[in-house]
């Protein structure tokens, strides 16, 4: 316990606050007046539609990526002094994501009524706007390849400051976009974004010119490729089906309930990430580097329940009091034509709680490179929260039982999860040893 907490105190808190709270509190803030003019300007029927684009964007500009960026951050951190090694790297990532980004581009532009159909209910054809983010999509490549290489070299400043900056610049444009444009206004800044914050990122990344060199293709590494291959293929796997999962759940609210009521779980949706990124931020800074640090199974026994003693707490008062305060979140991010969300915070709340106890443990998959575990589990989660939303959805005639859903799910992926880990968080194992 003692050792979690002087941890927290000397260095997770100490670079939560430097490094990562100013611009974690930039995004929220940047989300909660999108959100507000999305609310005033368009309403419920077009934060559903909204909610559908996003989803579709995240999972695409990870595919572009081929989910290299972590990957890419620890190898470029290891090899920082070692400039041939450096350059293999650095003209690998490069080579290999801008080729995956250039078809995924053409792809996306040259099917984007297809598309359209895919993501947007009938009666929406919003194929001009799939086409602005197939043009947008490399300049997101190049933001994403900028900033590994920023982080594998510990700029840690100037990645806040261009986080911060690109976060205002990307949210002025939505505001004045939904203020003119309304929800083609909206949809347009959903998929300009990213790509924006390529503008600040080109001035951060001046200094890093004696880089430009090391990219040739001659110095490709396909070994390289196949050493990362674990990590992308684990990144691939959450960022392309769970979005499609939330598009399929929502699509099937449309159809079976209405725009509105699609709109409602959207807002829900958006408040629960709002507060769950500062928790993600912690869990991401101490959990998963101290679980690579680990190789004994008493010591990830300890680190799990020193996490549930000091951190758990916390968050159940912290989603208490959020409970609590329901009426004034809604109307305050959103307006009085949203009320109905309200009811839909109990079971998120839930949701989300048990969710954070699963990834404080399923962090060891990542830590340990579980490959397989991961995937399954993974697996598991995104086809029950699929078939227990549609199932809670129809008995209970409403969106309530999608948010219902939500704990279901996550319950019984902690079950599977506390199965997996079983003999090393409760059993006698490590006693024997």
């Amino acid at each position: 316990m003692k050792k979690l907490i002087d941890y927290i105190n000397s260095k997770v808190l100490v670079k939560v606050t430097s490094l990562q709270t100013a611009s974690v509190l930039t995004r929220i803030i940047a989300g909660i007046l999108t959100s507000k003019a999305i609310a005033v300007f368009i309403g419920p029927v077009g934060l559903a539609l909204i909610g559908n684009l996003q989803n579709f964007v995240s999972s695409f500009q990870t595919v572009a990526t081929l989910g290299f960026y972590k990957g890419a951050v620890k190898y470029i951190s290891d090899v920082k002094d070692d400039l041939v090694e450096l350059g293999k790297i650095v003209s690998t990532v490069f080579y290999a994501a801008f080729l995956s980004t250039i078809l995924i581009s053409f792809f996306c532009y040259f099917n984007a009524g297809l598309i359209n159909d895919l993501i947007f209910p009938v009666y929406n054809d919003y194929t001009y706007v799939i086409q602005i983010f197939a043009i947008a999509l490399p300049f997101y490549a190049l933001n994403m390849f900028s900033f590994s290489i920023m982080n594998g070299f510990s700029k840690y400043k100037i990645l806040i400051i261009i986080n911060i900056i690109g976060q205002i610049l990307s949210v002025s444009i939505a505001l004045l976009l939904i203020y003119q444009k309304k929800i083609d206004g909206a949809l347009v800044s959903v998929v300009i974004a990213e790509a924006l914050i390529f503008l600040i990122t080109l001035v951060g990344i001046i200094n890093r010119r004696s880089l430009v060199p090391l990219i040739r293709v001659n110095s490709i590494d396909f070994s390289l490729l196949k050493k990362m291959s674990s990590y992308s293929l684990m990144a691939l796997f959450s960022a392309v089906f769970l979005p499609f999962v939330a598009i399929a759940i929502r699509s099937y609210i449309i159809d079976n309930i209405g725009y509105k009521d699609a709109g409602f779980w959207e807002a829900m949706t958006r408040i629960s990430k709002y507060y769950l990124m500062l928790v993600s931020s912690l869990i991401a800074l101490y959990i998963l580097p101290r679980f690579s640090e680990i190789d004994d199974a008493k010591e990830f026994k300890k680190e799990v329940f020193n996490f549930y003693k000091t951190i758990i707490p916390v968050l159940a008062i912290g989603l208490f009091i959020i409970y609590l305060l329901r009426a004034f979140i809604v109307s305050t991010i959103f307006s009085d034509e949203f009320k109905s969300v309200e009811d839909l915070f109990l079971w998120q709340l839930l949701g989300d709680f048990v969710k954070v106890l699963s990834i404080v443990i399923a962090y060891q998959f990542l830590a340990k490179k579980m490959f397989w575990h991961y995937i399954l589990t993974e697996a598991f989660l995104i086809i029950i929260l699929y078939t227990t939303s549609i199932y809670f959805i129809d008995l209970f005639d409403g969106v309530k039982g999608a948010v219902i859903a939500h704990f279901v799910s996550y319950i019984m992926y902690y079950g599977i999860i506390l199965l997996i880990f079983g003999s090393s968080l409760f059993g006698i194992e490590s006693e024997k040893k």
